[in-house]
């Protein structure tokens, strides 16, 4: 062989080798969240950069997501290293097309968010990888009216109603306040707080006689609640004109009054009812595909993912919550310390009951979401009765989940097919 052959031969070696380096070095991680410009350019720089291995983060909505995930594995080859999505996108594929992660020995703080990232399996196929949610807050002055021997990180339905109904008397004004307003997420509520807590489900349990104790107990709840309500659609707002002094809403919705006036506000977690400490938790997942080019380096990946500082990084990023056990630093907003510590509290606790949001409707979410809010309408605003609303809104849920065919989700049991109006 000729020097030049040899030479050429050597380039052509260390060329190849380069470039196996690189594939190797750079994870594909194709994500649904943190989609926004600056959230993902956060990602980057802020989240991944410290990967030693090198990362290509790549956001997608939910259709290319799928689109190309799809496309290789069908194909039984493909370029994606790492999935990011929320638990509605992985429990309607096959198990069979991720890879089990229980070998990485790694996993939330919440057994409820671990035994949901196992998609009805006896391995996790996807690791919890942040969270956010619907939290409670209230004015410390409420708190000297709690009920005798009450835990305000592990109220009752009863015992929120108790407390109600204490300051309403101390003050002469009803002071709970609920979102109730046009652009309020008040279904959100019944979906993932009240269903879940009284009758540990929302689609099969809408009509049963749990489901009229609940809405019985929500209508106790009203008579304590500011009836100016249903023009609140951000409850830190009411929180900060003294309107409410007790409220639930979205995190995202409560930040303005912690941020100004971190000293006089608690944020706490949602009540518990007979079946659980309902909450609606809108979880992300890490995943691995079966068709991964670096099994070793996806795997690298997600476990450096799910380290302390990473989720922290994670929250400052993207404004979602850690799901593994973290002391969050002093320099974070105080509406995100304040939050984030009972969202932990709530997703952590023994009794919770996770209400997830509903998946496979399509253009149908909101037609199912309308059947809740003209429930509260009629039941609560219009005094109806609660058996005769339940029994004629159950028709019109019927027909949502038929034409859809949407399957069952948790708290509900699974369905093959349609979920049932039981």
């Amino acid at each position: 062989m000729s020097i030049q052959s040899k030479l050429v031969g050597a380039a052509s070696g260390l060329v190849l080798a380069l470039a196996t380096n690189v594939a190797q070095a750079e994870v594909l991680f194709w994500s649904t969240q943190a989609k926004p410009v600056e959230e993902a350019q956060a990602m980057r720089e802020q989240v991944l950069s410290g990967f030693e291995g090198g990362v290509d983060y790549q956001p997608n909505d939910g259709g290319p997501w799928l689109t190309r995930l799809q496309a290789e594995l069908q194909a039984g080859s493909g370029t994606i290293g790492v999935l990011g999505a929320l638990h509605g996108d992985f429990s309607a594929m096959n198990p069979d097309d991720l890879v089990d992660l229980d070998d990485l020995g790694i996993a939330s703080a919440s057994d409820t968010f671990n035994e949901l990232a196992k998609l009805g399996t006896d391995s996790l196929q996807y690791i919890p990888w942040m969270q956010a949610s619907y939290i409670m807050a209230a004015n410390k002055e409420a708190l000297q009216y709690l009920p005798e021997g009450a835990d305000i990180n592990a109220l009752t339905y009863d015992q929120l109603i108790a407390w109600a109904a204490n300051v309403h008397e101390a003050t002469g004004e009803p002071k709970f306040g609920f979102p109730a307003g046009p652009k309020g997420l008040k279904h959100r509520f019944f979906q993932g707080y009240l269903y879940p807590s009284y009758t540990n489900g929302v689609v099969r349990t809408f009509a049963s006689d749990d489901a009229v104790t609940a809405w019985e107990k929500f209508r106790e709840l009203w008579t304590h609640t500011n009836p100016a309500s249903t023009n609140f659609s951000f409850m830190q707002e009411q929180l900060l004109s003294g309107d409410a002094w007790i409220v639930f809403d979205h995190t995202s919705r409560l930040a303005q009054a912690f941020n100004e006036r971190p000293d006089d506000f608690v944020a706490f977690p949602a009540p518990a009812g007979p079946t659980g400490r309902g909450f609606m938790p809108v979880l992300a997942g890490v995943a691995i595909p079966r068709t991964a080019p670096d099994m070793a380096a996806s795997k690298a990946l997600v476990a450096y993912m799910m380290k302390p500082e990473t989720q922290i990084a994670t929250l400052r990023a993207t404004n979602f919550f850690p799901v593994v056990a973290v002391d969050l630093p002093d320099d974070l907003p105080p509406a995100v310390k304040a939050a984030g510590d009972a969202v932990a509290k709530m997703s952590g606790s023994a009794d919770a009951n996770p209400g997830l949001l509903p998946a496979g409707l399509g253009d149908k979410g909101g037609d199912f979401n309308r059947v809740y809010t003209d429930a509260f309408e009629r039941i609560v605003l219009a005094g109806q009765d609660i058996r005769t609303v339940l029994d004629d809104q159950k028709g019109a849920l019927e027909a949502i989940m038929q034409e859809t065919g949407a399957p069952c989700w948790a708290p509900d049991a699974p369905s093959d097919g349609p979920c049932p109006v039981e």
